[in-house]
């Protein structure tokens, strides 16, 4: 039987354009709905295989039913421009593949489908529609089906059905009772899907609910009733026509040969790298291939692999003894072994397994259940029997593992004694050292790689309060559930690894700095951090004391009693009652009271400032006073954070259930909650910091003499921006001249602006100006370093660290004036920012490997920032203290002296 592909490409273009992000070409044109479209409809050709295909869009211009309606599609907002410049490119690409490509004016896209779908059934043929509309549902037959290519849904016959809950010969009916709001399509008021398919089921069909609309009561039956002169024009405008005399034949729609020099100039232009490789070494094979990567451009990085995923599956559930035999000797044979496990809890400390997954070679996994524990569950195998069997392989540092995330199933299997080890890969870090700035769990790696749509954890477990454990899943749901992560995961390590061989600066931050600072991550976050309760409980009441005191200060001000914490009733307040002209407003329209606004009143009126202090001890009371000494774990007696590698762009590492990182140090109640971070008897906290890092780098990166020079003689950095830039001498240079410096110097590697100085400094912007420019005559290799990053980021999409680490500016080439600027400030921070993230992996590292190699007791418990934080003993600390700024400051070389700074005391306040 010969199959007919339809492709409704004016659905696609749009939701291309939707889903992508701002993809761009090195000539700054927007390629997202180009690369989009053309990467579906190659994966298309491959997936199901035709006789006869066409791709068809809308012709321009009015067609029949805007004679019928007036209002047809009047809500709709014009084309977007950048949306209009990719058309005449897409349909000239499609053509150059060989696809039949098809506008009839006149007609939409929907009839053209519709009639020459009829047209192949009639001729015995099968018909595969590929589309996301969900008004093409009435096209389905028992020849007749749908695919989503974006979302990887197939609709049939029961298909349909269960996604609607009623058939294909309802869905006109259905769809004229519910209306179309996207082509401005009235239904029924007030009746959605639900009512729409009760009244069908129980009448039959859209006449027959007419026929009886006097006996539907309620307010919906009012609107029923009052709709009835509407309904027949609406289905009208519903009804796909499947009797069009179309001016082509299903037997013209014949795929051609690819036009290659075509294709190569379009691929050329629009930076699809890869594609133009292939047709260099495929010279005259078919392009109808897998998709491959996205990109150049301001959003993509411009050669990732992509492939179509392995479908033919071969998923096992072990539920035997000769089932498991048989498995750990594949694990114990096979060159990777991916691993996930299931678990009872996010928690990394807490979670227990409720199962293992694994995965030898693509479309080949197995999963394991061992805890399952619902109502008839079948017998599984003993927990303990099957961790006894597994620990030697797991422990087996010469067996490779991989995973997705494996930091966690590392403290998975560490809560059940097992100590994992031979982590070789991991596809979150290998997907974040390739693309940062994108998403990187595994759901979403599936979907932009692989095109695959896996299986989520809430249609298995379910969503919100009706979800349940995972231990009440039933078996076989979870183990496709399982064994697909297990298999998806090893799919995309043999599609994402090769990109990173292939460049030797990426595979040396995969491999030399994000794989081994996983296992250290796992060591800190294991080691966890003592903290005093009852010191943190006294500064809770004092911070509590501080607060009535504050809100009674306010209220006096005020004139009355409020509510400090609502937002409406501080508007009425400061810009109603007080009479304080507002600054900006919110997105609604109302006078904005936030950090910033009320930073900037606070200079002239007293209760912004009342207002800024009581929510800065408001936020110190709930997120650390408060809640660190009930997050206390009651087996190790410690607080233990999560570190997060794949999150910033930069790659600083990110702390979370409690973040570590962001205790305020500006403030004297912020300094003192760190000293309730204590060491335990008989140790101390030692503390080592990189001073002023980022400006020693920014140094490194400008060659900027000035700025060498005084890094080299150890100078006081601000200081000596200082004198050049108030025209003195550096003993003359008073304490506000400095502090002007400093905030000169910070701000400029953050990318700020005049008017940014300005309000920092709270002078004139004409001044700020001014110093910025001296600031510049100053040292000219800083604003050279600045220009040539932003042409880096404009030409490539992102700039680099000094280790080769790459930091995407999706934003770079935005047409949007304000993003593109916000851009130009990142690319230019990222390189130095980046750096100094890497700097302080690297010194993770050499101080983790030096207190193993010395067999030492010490160890680090935080990591924030540019500090590093260790657990000393004080038979050790003489030995630490010497070593460690030595350490840190060798683990590159820049061309100024990298400084650390160590200190040493019983808390962690007092050793900073």
């Amino acid at each position: 039987m010969k199959t007919l592909l339809l492709v409704d490409g004016s659905s696609y273009l749009y939701r291309a354009f939707h889903a992508l992000p701002d993809l761009r070409n090195k000539s700054g044109e927007p390629t997202g709905a180009l690369y989009g479209v053309l990467n579906m409809l190659r994966r298309l050709h491959k997936d199901f295989p035709a006789d006869y295909s066409a791709c068809v869009f809308d012709a321009k211009g009015k067609t029949f039913r805007d004679d019928i309606y007036a209002e047809y599609k009047a809500n709709r907002p014009p084309m977007p421009d950048d949306l209009g410049q990719q058309i005449a490119p897409l349909h000239a690409a499609i053509k150059a593949m060989g696809w039949p490509l098809l506008m009839i004016e006149g007609v939409e896209a929907d009839d053209v489908i519709g009639c020459l779908a009829k047209q192949a059934e009639q001729q015995g043929m099968q018909v595969v529609i590929s589309t996301g509309d969900k008004d093409m549902a009435q096209l389905v037959s028992p020849q007749v089906k749908l695919i989503n290519t974006m979302s990887n849904e197939v609709l049939d016959e029961a298909g349909v059905e269960a996604k609607f809950g009623i058939p294909p010969n309802l869905i006109i009916d259905y769809l004229t009772l519910i209306g179309d709001s996207v082509d401005n399509v009235p239904g029924v008021e007030k009746v959605g899907p639900k009512t729409a398919v009760k009244w069908l089921l129980q009448h039959g069909s859209l006449d027959n609910i007419m026929q009886n609309a006097a006996s539907i009561t309620g307010v919906v039956g009012e609107n029923l009733r009052r709709a009835l002169p509407w309904l027949p024009t609406g289905r009208e405008l519903i009804t796909i026509r499947c009797k069009l005399d179309l001016p082509h034949v299903i037997t013209d729609l014949v795929s051609q040969p690819a036009d290659t020099a075509t294709l190569a100039a379009l691929y050329e232009h629009n930076d699809f790298k890869t594609w133009r490789r292939e047709l260099d070494a495929d010279a005259g094979v078919s392009q109808a291939a897998s998709p491959v990567s996205a990109p150049t451009s301001s959003a993509g990085n411009g050669d990732l692999f992509a492939a179509a995923a392995v479908t033919d599956r071969q998923f096992e559930t072990i539920t035997t003894q000769a089932a498991l035999d048989k498995w750990l000797l594949l694990l114990k044979a096979a060159p990777l072994i991916c691993i996930d496990t299931e678990t009872t809890s996010l928690d990394p400390l807490q979670a227990k397994l409720v199962g293992i997954s694994f995965s030898v070679e693509a479309g080949k996994a197995a999963y394991l259940p061992l805890t399952h524990d619902y109502a008839g569950a079948p017998e599984q195998l003993k927990l303990d029997e099957v961790l006894a069997q597994l620990k030697p392989l797991l422990e087996d540092a010469s067996l490779p593992k991989l995973g997705q995330n494996l930091k966690y199933d590392k403290h998975v299997f560490a809560n059940h004694g097992i100590a994992l080890q031979g982590i070789r890969h991991d596809t979150m870090l290998q997907s974040y050292v390739l693309e940062s700035h994108r998403g990187h769990g595994m759901d979403e790696l599936a979907m932009r790689h692989l095109g695959v749509k896996t299986i989520t954890y809430e249609e298995v477990a379910g969503k919100g309060a009706k979800q349940v454990p995972f231990s009440q899943v039933e078996i076989s749901t979870a183990s496709d559930y399982a064994a697909e992560d297990a298999d998806i995961t090893l799919q995309l390590h043999q599609g994402l690894y090769p990109q990173l061989e292939a460049d030797d600066k990426l595979q040396h931050v995969y491999r030399q700095i994000e794989m081994p600072v996983l296992d250290i991550l796992y060591t800190i976050e294991r080691n966890g951090v003592l903290i005093d309760p009852q010191l943190m409980h006294a500064q809770s009441h004092e911070i509590g004391q501080k607060l009535l005191t504050l809100e009674q200060q306010a209220y006096e001000i005020a004139g009355q009693p409020f509510n400090l914490g609502s937002p409406k009733q501080l508007q009425e307040i400061l810009f109603g009652k007080l009479g304080i002209k507002p600054l900006k407003k919110t997105p609604s329209g109302a006078p904005s009271t936030d950090e910033d606004v009320l930073q900037e009143l606070a200079l002239d009126y007293p209760l912004p400032k009342v207002i800024l202090e009581y929510r800065g001890l408001a936020k110190l009371k709930s997120t650390y006073t408060d809640k660190l000494p009930r997050m206390i774990n009651t087996s190790t007696g410690r607080v233990h954070t999560s570190y997060s590698q794949a999150v910033a762009i930069t790659g600083r590492l990110a702390s979370s259930e409690p973040n570590l990182q962001n205790i305020p140090v500006r403030t004297a109640e912020g300094r003192r909650i760190r000293q309730a971070f204590i060491a335990p008897a008989g140790s101390k906290i030692i503390s080592a910091d990189y001073s002023q890092i980022e400006l020693r780098i920014m140094a490194h990166l400008s060659q900027d003499e000035g700025l060498l020079d005084a890094f080299a003689k150890g100078e006081d950095i601000h200081r000596a921006t200082a004198a050049e830039i108030f025209g003195v001498e550096r003993s003359e240079v008073s304490s506000e001249q400095r502090r002007y410096a400093k905030v000169i110097n910070f701000g400029l590697i953050y990318g700020m602006s005049a008017f940014g100085l300005a309000q920092n400094l709270n002078i004139e912007r004409s001044a700020a100006q001014s110093y910025i420019e001296r600031y510049f005559a100053r040292y000219p290799g800083v604003r050279a370093y600045m220009n040539d990053t932003r042409e880096q980021a404009k030409d490539k999409g992102y700039v680099e660290t000094l280790f080769g680490r790459r930091l995407w500016v999706p934003e770079i080439n935005s047409p949007n004036g304000m993003r593109r600027a916000g851009a130009e400030r990142a690319a230019i921070n990222a390189p130095m920012q980046g750096t100094a993230a890497d700097l302080i992996k690297l010194a993770m590292i050499a101080v983790d490997s030096w207190l193993s190699k010395e067999k030492l007791h010490s160890k680090i418990i935080m990591q924030v920032h540019d500090e590093l934080v260790l657990e000393v003993p004080e038979s050790e600390l003489e030995l630490v203290q010497a070593q460690l700024p030595l350490l840190m400051q060798q683990v590159a070389k820049l061309d100024v002296p990298l400084l650390a700074e160590v200190g040493v005391g019983p808390n962690w306040e007092e050793a900073h």
